[in-house]
């Protein structure tokens, strides 16, 4: 080989390690800011408020509606001339007080924030009871952004299902969001499985959301989801069911073992006393997923009770006598039978103490 092509070589071994060397040491990947929650949370206020107080929906559509489906939704900007195209439709929010406003809101504390959410009810549902928030659901959706509420980003058009929150090790749950809004709804008043992947409903749960990004995907959203860092979201929804989630397989459901009824499930290994401690024996597992909760050796699925009751209607379950300590904890409705199955937990109180044996060591 001549001692051109080694030297020809050698020089590109050179550049191929210089080349290799400059993509290792890069620093230009884009660092994210994590901005305070807080002030996002005033910025998003005022951007959705801004969209609520220029956007009509053509509420006629939904008047008596007892089924309703989001694809019949019309959300549009109100006309400069300030006359919606139709008798019936309704701005979302007036700028004249809450009294009058289509979209209803709550004041909610999240990560130490406090939140305003705000959603349409196009039909709250008439399933049994309404949704808790640590339920699996089965729904159907629609996402947008709020800044393009055409663009829409992700969306399912049969129903899936989801645990509105996580187990905290594999399955983080939905966003925030949802926890906080879909207990104002109910799932359907009747629903048959068809057997081929299809089923059959009637006055289910059907709303819009309109989240600030502190509910829903802050500085993390999914990639490739074309979600900009610090959206406001658009959420429309069908709630077919709900199944209450018993995480931890001890017999309470895991909504009960919210301590604090937050609405979250949380610990403090720094203040085990503070509110927002779910965690009773302190052994650094929330009850919800410690399957013995006050730490005394016995698994707290043998210190309750449980029977179930069947009746014809739902009032006869929601009006069942309940003996001492005893709380109807679920209503299901048995569609094969057409009868309703209340599911009754006796939270034994042996020492008379007022706490009940499952979170008493003593």
């Amino acid at each position: 080989m001549s001692l051109r092509k080694i030297g020809f070589l050698i020089l590109c071994l050179m550049l191929g390690l210089s080349s290799c060397k400059k993509d290792d040491d890069a620093t230009d990947i884009p660092q994210v800011v994590i901005r305070d929650r807080g002030e996002q949370q005033m910025a998003d206020n005022d951007s959705i408020i801004k969209y609520l107080t220029t956007h009509y929906y053509n509420a006629g559509a939904f008047e008596g509606n007892t089924n309703p489906k989001i694809s019949e939704l019309i959300i549009d900007e109100i006309p400069e001339s300030g006359v919606l195209p139709n008798a019936t439709d309704k701005v979302l929010f007036t700028d004249d007080g809450i009294e009058n406003d289509e979209v209803e809101t709550e004041t909610i504390t999240f990560a130490s924030v406090e939140y305003k959410i705000y959603f349409l009810r196009l039909n709250t549902g008439g399933g049994e009871e309404f949704i808790d928030f640590s339920d699996r659901i089965s729904y159907t959706y629609e996402g947008s952004l709020l800044e393009d509420d055409d663009s829409v980003f992700d969306s399912a058009v049969t129903p899936v299902q989801s645990n509105l929150i996580g187990n905290g090790v594999d399955d983080g749950g939905l966003i925030a969001g949802f926890r906080k809004i879909m207990p104002e709804f109910k799932g359907a008043e009747s629903l048959t499985d068809n057997g081929d992947g299809t089923f059959n409903f009637s006055n289910h749960g059907t709303g819009v959301m309109f989240l600030p990004s502190g509910l829903a995907y802050f500085a993390n959203p999914r990639q490739g989801s074309g979600i900009p860092l610090y959206a406001p979201l658009i959420f429309k929804f069908e709630l077919y069911k709900s199944f209450n989630n018993d995480y931890d397989n001890d017999g309470v459901p895991s909504h009960i073992e919210d301590i604090d009824g937050d609405g979250e499930f949380s610990i403090d290994p720094d203040d085990r006393e503070k509110e927002g401690d779910d965690d009773t024996d302190n052994d650094g597992t929330p009850d919800f997923v410690d399957a013995d909760d006050d730490g005394d050796g016995v698994l707290t699925k043998d210190e309750i009770k449980i029977r179930t009751v069947t009746k014809d209607t739902l009032e006869e379950v929601q009006n069942e006598t309940l003996n001492l300590n005893e709380q109807l904890v679920e209503i299901l409705k048995d569609e094969l039978n057409n009868k309703f199955v209340g599911t009754i937990i006796e939270f034994t109180d042996t020492d008379d103490d007022t706490i009940p044996d499952y979170l008493d060591a003593d």
